[in-house]
């Protein structure tokens, strides 16, 4: 979905430029040059846009749910790990980027959604994305949004990246995460309390072509994942009229369930075995989580998550 709004703006440009309008082309260059840190301090975010009514119709659609097991003290900082990616990444755009679920739910939190740094060099996109609440995935935007002195900042990771949705089955519960351990030391580095996030139904929206790993098509996805730095998994679901083929996501509802944070003691500089040691109990307590909801969304009771 993002590739294909991107892809729309990138032949925008591409009009304006060889077009009559070139002029104004070289200028959007110039802002471009002149704002490119931007994702990488905060964002700038829109209310305005984070409250389009089309929104409203999006998350109606599945429908998408936010559910709050916890209170989370808007005196601290929060870094909430979502999973699993899936294809479209529907529960973490429609609940933290558009409405006022989140704030209503956790008030005096502000919630910054990470995504690729590659998105912010796609113009006029970036405007958009950061307009609904995205900022860039790079360390040095995660410290910016944990830096908060005052507390009050939520980061969301998609933790399994874009080698996770190369996984997006339905019914798959396996998660690229036993050696994503990035997340843990930014967290240690600011104090931030840990909290994961599972999103129950995110695998269900899309129908993806069989690519086992060790297959030729999964071999390919992953050499161009490791090029392009975004996986290209091959999804169909339904059509405008017909549910027999398209690429409009499934009507399956996505309950996105938010865990109890973690506490974090700052730690400038955390050794090895004080990262893993926090890894696991992060893993035990997202695997926790999966189990105490898992009968209330449809998950059978033999079936638990898989970490990879």
């Amino acid at each position: 979905f993002l590739s294909l709004v991107a892809q729309f703006c990138c032949g925008f440009f591409v009009i304006l430029i060889l077009g009559n309008f070139w002029f104004l082309g070289v200028l959007y260059l110039l802002w471009l040059y002149l704002d490119w840190e931007t994702p990488c301090a905060g964002g700038r975010r829109s209310q305005w846009v984070r409250s389009w009514t089309v929104w409203k119709y999006f998350r109606e659609y599945f429908p998408i749910h936010l559910i709050k097991t916890s209170d989370l003290n808007p005196n601290h900082n929060y870094l909430l790990g979502f999973h699993p990616h899936g294809v479209l990444v529907a529960g973490a755009f429609g609940n933290f980027c558009t409405g006022p679920t989140f704030k209503n739910l956790f008030p005096g939190l502000t919630p910054y959604l990470h995504i690729m740094p590659i998105w912010f060099g796609c113009p006029f996109f970036r405007e958009y994305v950061m307009s609904a609440g995205m900022v860039s995935a790079s360390k040095e935007s995660v410290s910016y949004v944990l830096n908060n002195e005052g507390g009050g900042h939520a980061s969301i990771i998609v933790i399994g990246g874009a080698e996770e949705a190369l996984n997006a089955h339905p019914g798959s519960l396996t998660l690229n995460i036993l050696k994503r351990k990035g997340f843990i030391k930014m967290a240690l580095k600011h104090g931030a309390h840990l909290v994961p996030v599972f999103s129950f139904g995110e695998n269900e929206l899309f129908k993806q072509v069989a690519n086992p790993k060790g297959s030729w098509l999964r071999n390919i996805q992953e050499r161009l994942q490791k090029i392009m730095g975004f996986a290209l998994p091959l999804f169909h679901a339904r059509g405008v009229f017909q549910y027999s083929f398209g690429l409009i996501p499934y009507r399956q509802p996505i309950h996105t369930v938010v865990g109890s944070p973690i506490p974090v003691k700052q730690n400038l500089n955390p050794t090895s075995e004080e990262i893993d040691q926090l890894h696991a109990l992060y893993l035990q307590k997202l695997r926790k989580l999966f189990e105490e909801h898992k009968r209330n969304y449809g998950i059978p009771e033999h079936k638990s998550l898989i970490f990879e």
